[in-house]
């Protein structure tokens, strides 16, 4: 695992309209296999025959495969507020397109709002869009989550 990259972001630090890119990360068919095995055993996250006469039309991850990545990649990234990646919920989560074998994802993340919290002092909320795409710049995983974040002391 690569460690993360720069200095903890406190509230504080957020502003609306900031962005944050990751790297990438190809997917391949043992991944999405071994990921559906443990935790979405469905035949179109499972066998290629089966894929190919279901509504996918071919193997594909499962959307929540898709998410652990998106994570991966976001941890990994720029994006390190102080206490580490929270969700406190999510707001927006949809899969436009499946993920397929041999795709490589990496992650646009923007800030939408920031804002204290009202019921927890020296901490707050940031609302982050991020969308994974693929090689083809091709939405494939859409969240809209807020983040629980450290202010400063």
């Amino acid at each position: 695992m690569t460690p993360p990259v720069g200095p903890a972001l406190y509230l504080e630090d957020f502003a609306v309209g900031q962005r944050y890119a990751t790297a990438r990360l190809r997917v391949d068919a043992e991944a999405i296999k071994a990921f559906a095995a443990a935790f979405d055993p469905q035949p179109f996250h499972l066998d290629e025959a089966a894929a190919s006469a279901s509504f996918f039309h071919g193997l594909s991850a499962s959307g929540w495969h898709t998410a652990a990545l998106t994570m991966r990649l976001l941890v990994e990234s720029g994006l390190r507020p102080a206490g580490g990646i929270i969700g406190a919920w999510a707001e927006e989560m949809k899969w436009p397109r499946p993920v397929r074998p041999g795709d490589e994802l990496e992650v646009e993340a923007e800030v939408l709002a920031v804002r204290p919290s009202q019921s927890r002092p020296g901490q707050g909320f940031v609302k982050v869009r991020s969308t994974t795409l693929n090689q083809h710049r091709e939405p494939v995983q859409v969240l809209v989550m807020n983040l629980l974040v450290q202010a400063r002391a």
